[in-house]
């Protein structure tokens, strides 16, 4: 039986991206989960302290300048005055750097600025009903799919897409299994797949998660461009869309 990897839970979880019965799946794991528990508070921990390195550098900074400044002093009053205004506007000006460096290194990195936005791909109850039992492969891949195992469900969508390469639910599924596995270049030929076929039901989120393919690879004009496509044909991704636009420009 194949361990549970419960490293993109616990990213999940901390940032608030589960849904209502995956949280309570995952806090029932915790409960009885010791070291599972330990690793989501360390992981907590952990990104604290980054969030908080650059202030903490800066303040060092700032110290370090004042203690110069401190033994720069001399008693004559003619020159202690010059060399305090001197440093006051060193550190003043370090300050201001340092406020925008900070400022500037609030701007979300790929995988920061998706996570506010993304939700994994849940294919339709009727879709996928009609599809269980009539294909063995496309149910396996399905089982592994919705337990996360994305390498095998990817795997598995592929043998689909391979015997029928028309079936653009399969191909927009193995491109999302692709690109939660950080496949990015496979996921990016799924999702064209489904918006260059045009008589589909997937093409609004392939062209979604194509978007996002872009981001993660650094395309950013790629990226903007796609976004303000989705964003004005006014679909179910037309706002996040928006949104994520204003943080690339």
């Amino acid at each position: 039986m194949k361990t549970i990897d419960f490293s993109h839970f616990i990213e999940r979880y901390i940032a608030g991206e589960m849904s209502e019965e995956e949280r309570i799946w995952f806090e029932r794991e915790l409960l009885g989960n010791e070291n599972l528990r330990s690793e989501v508070e360390l992981r907590r921990k952990t990104d604290m302290v980054l969030k908080n390195q650059d202030v903490v550098s800066l303040r060092n900074k700032l110290s370090q300048i004042d203690k110069r400044r401190r033994e720069a002093e001399v008693p004559a009053n003619k020159s202690k005055r010059p060399v305090y205004i001197r440093y006051a506007a060193i550190i003043t000006a370090l300050a201001v750097i340092g406020s925008i460096a900070l400022h500037k290194g609030k701007s979300p990195a790929s995988d920061e600025l998706i996570s506010r936005y993304y939700k994994s791909y849940d294919p339709p109850a009727s879709q996928r009903s009609a599809k269980v039992g009539t294909n063995a492969d496309f149910t396996l891949a399905l089982e592994f799919y919705n337990t996360n195992d994305y390498e095998n469900a990817a795997r598995f969508f592929s043998k689909v897409v391979e015997s029928n390469p028309k079936d653009m639910q399969s191909v927009l599924l193995n491109g999302v299994s692709n690109f939660e596995d950080k496949k990015y270049p496979e996921a990016k030929m799924s999702f064209t797949t489904v918006i260059d076929d045009n008589n589909n039901l997937f093409i609004e989120t392939a062209s979604w998660y194509l978007a996002l393919c872009y981001i993660k690879t650094g395309e950013n004009d790629k990226a903007v461009n796609q976004l303000k496509k989705i964003k004005d044909e006014g679909g179910i991704y037309s706002k996040d869309a928006g949104k994520i636009l204003r943080k690339l420009k």
